[in-house]
């Protein structure tokens, strides 16, 4: 009987053993191509620099809106922002969306937590002051069984929340966990020495060259500086513990940042983020790739790696395992972009076609009431314009008058998600 019980002890260890862990890793308003990896000279990232030469880093990675509350329900759901029902800031998660920690935990055995910032789905719209008292008050019983572990609280809490989860976790049991920064999300307070000299900094084409916006994207690109010494302590803590051979870590942005056609449009600098994986004896190191690839998939590729059950609910994503595996192309070679319940724009390959609507602008900014904070911004009309984001990555000629055809073929893609939308968007007073 000894003998059988150590033999069953040991097939679980084994089991637990064949499915990588899984951290990831969530900053919140982080453009591409903001890490010094990815060839941006205005900030210092050695820590994430070195993850992506330990694994994978994606070029053309997207988020389905400019926004974090929906991009953080598409990446936990696998689901497009309207058809997981999260269109707002203050959207609480629907309780028939399945998310893939509750599939890990319910479906393969995983311990599975979220700590840090708020993870924005509580449905306060308060950040982290909102997700307490969303706990105290027992809110999260609305949403039975979806994690073990659930801490809201500042990065630096996000660092020993992360330690605790880890030394207490279950050894016979694989795990995930979820960690959400608040940088590089104004409020801008990191420390001066985290600061580059704003006249050093080499802005981007589509940036205006004036003294406000230069001190604006330094005070960004500290807090760029600060989340990546803060990544590093908590990959600190995979080696303490000898646990990075067998973690498949993650890292990306939530969002675009508030800077010049960032967050809040449908640009690609709201949308695009970095998203770097290392997977130790799986992704090879130092690879890159331009598969197009989305928020949406992050679901069925983590789902794929550790073996676990799709959910049971559809899902929108397509899973890019292969390129994390084999440098193969994902069999995504189309995009759509949503902002709130709004379907705005498209992409299929290298053409993007905005759809007729009004975004939100930071070009010619007003001056913010309070430092740390980013300037207000202006209302803008756009009408149909195509661009071909290969020559012209700043989004500046529109070449729709030139090209009607491939125009008409991305509205028909564009009205195909529509009616997906459409079909999707969640009864009043539903949750």
């Amino acid at each position: 009987m000894r003998f059988l019980l150590c033999w069953l002890a040991l097939g679980v260890l084994v089991s637990a053993a064949d499915k990588p862990n899984v951290l990831f890793l969530l900053s919140d308003d982080h453009s591409y191509p903001y890490l010094s990896c990815y060839g941006d000279a205005n900030v210092r990232t050695p820590v994430l620099d070195k993850l992506a030469g330990e694994g994978i880093k994606f070029r053309r990675f997207f988020t389905s809106a400019p926004q974090c509350v929906p991009s953080r329900a598409a990446y936990l759901s696998g689901r497009s922002p309207v058809a997981a029902r999260i269109t707002r800031f203050s959207s609480p998660l629907p309780r028939d969306v399945v998310t893939f920690p509750e599939v890990l935990k319910q479906e393969a055995g995983y311990y599975v937590g979220v700590v840090g910032r708020s993870y924005h789905l509580d449905g306060s719209g308060k950040g982290d002051e909102g997700l307490g008292k969303f706990l105290a008050d027992g809110g999260y019983k609305t949403f039975p069984e979806r994690f073990d572990v659930v801490q809201g609280g500042s990065d630096k809490e996000a660092v020993e929340q992360s330690a605790a989860f880890l030394e207490g976790r279950p050894k016979d049991k694989p795990f995930c966990l979820w960690v959400n920064f608040s940088d590089p999300h104004h409020a801008w307070t990191a420390p001066v020495s985290y600061r580059p000299d704003p006249a050093s900094l080499k802005l981007p084409a589509h940036v205006p060259d004036l003294p406000a916006v230069r001190e604006q994207y330094a005070d960004y690109c500290a807090e760029v500086n600060r989340v990546d010494e803060t990544v590093g302590k908590v990959l600190a803590l995979l080696d303490r513990l000898g646990l990075a051979k067998d973690t498949l870590v993650v890292f990306a942005g939530d969002n675009g940042q508030a800077l010049p056609h960032g967050k809040g449009s449908l640009y690609d600098p709201g949308c695009n983020v970095p998203f770097v994986v290392r997977w130790p004896g799986v992704v090879k190191a130092g690879s890159e790739t331009d598969a197009l690839a989305a928020n949406i998939d992050v679901v069925p590729t983590l789902l794929a790696a550790t073996e676990a059950p799709a959910p049971k609910n559809e899902i929108d994503g397509v899973s890019f395992l292969s390129v994390l595996k084999s440098g193969q192309p994902t069999s995504r070679d189309s995009f759509a972009y949503y902002y709130g319940d709004r379907l705005e724009a498209v992409r299929k390959g290298k053409w993007k076609l905005h759809l007729p609507h009004a975004y939100r602008s930071y070009v010619d900014m007003i001056p913010a009431e309070l430092d740390g904070y980013p300037a207000k911004t202006h209302q803008r009309q756009i009408g149909f314009s195509l661009y071909d984001l290969e020559k012209d990555p700043g989004e500046k000629e529109d070449l729709a008058a030139d090209q009607p055809e491939l125009v008409k073929e991305l509205q028909a893609l564009a009205e195909s998600e529509r009616k997906r939308l459409d079909a999707g968007k969640r009864p009043v007073g539903r949750l």
